[in-house]
């Protein structure tokens, strides 16, 4: 059932109530009887515009952690294979900034493939890394409390993403530092770079470059899964089709 469904539902029982107010009105009928009847008929409208069921808080949470257990699923299974982060121009790493001055020294004696070789990696590692976070992730989102999941199911499309980016990106990047660090030496990140900056410093009177790889890498990996998590988020709100579960049915409608 869709929004312009529920409107017209809650319309036509706010119409109808009205009406019953009136008769109780001029027949003399208890303000209680009346009343009444109007609680009754305002309940069973919501049951419809819910999908015929009426929905608890109990069943708002169930069905919000679920939505975000999927969409979770779904980001890491998507970003963390071959190419997830480097063949998506939108989430794709690039070298960081301090190193445009190495490229471009580079690049002048012809070993600019030795820093391509190096972004490469980077997108590798954290591709690499991603999958590793999931638990991280479902760790949050069963610690949420009441007030949270109704805070976030109240609000915009993207509440939750919103939510997991003020409350969870310093706890999970400390989680995933670790992860992020041992993949980039896993993938060969670190010897391409110590390479590279091997290779540029021969050059005379360049100016000195630092890098924090593994920053760079936790930072736009996070910011790649937050960016999917939000897509997903609000594809279940308003895609029926991405409501694969009869909860997530129920709780967001049909």
């Amino acid at each position: 059932m869709n929004i312009t469904d529920k409107i017209k539902i809650y319309a036509a029982a706010c119409s109808i109530s009205f009406g019953i107010v009136l008769m109780g009105l001029v027949s003399g009928a208890g303000a209680i009887d009346w009343l009444d009847r109007v609680k009754d008929m305002l309940g069973e409208t919501q049951q419809a515009a819910s999908g015929g069921k009426s929905l608890t808080q109990g069943d708002i949470a169930s069905g919000l952690k679920e939505a975000l257990t999927i969409g979770t699923s779904r980001v890491v299974e998507q970003l963390g294979v071959k190419d997830g982060f480097n063949a998506d121009s939108l989430v794709h790493i690039p070298l960081p900034q301090s190193f445009r001055t190495v490229q471009s020294a580079l690049s002048k004696i012809g070993m600019s493939s030795m820093l391509d070789d190096l972004e490469l990696r980077l997108n590798r590692a954290a591709e690499e890394a991603v999958p590793r976070a999931k638990e991280l992730f479902v760790a949050s989102i069963k610690e949420m409390t009441l007030d949270d999941v109704m805070g976030i199911y109240k609000g915009p499309d993207d509440a939750a993403t919103q939510y997991f980016k003020e409350k969870m990106s310093e706890p999970l990047a400390a989680e995933m530092m670790p992860i992020v660090e041992k993949s980039l030496s896993d993938v060969g990140a670190i010897a391409a770079y110590d390479a590279a900056v091997g290779r540029y410093k021969s050059i005379p009177f360049v100016p000195d470059v630092k890098a924090d790889l593994t920053g760079h890498v936790l930072e736009k990996g996070m910011d790649g899964i937050f960016y999917y998590l939000a897509k997903e988020e609000a594809a279940i709100r308003q895609n029926p089709a991405k409501r694969t579960t009869e909860l997530l049915k129920k709780v967001f409608g049909r």
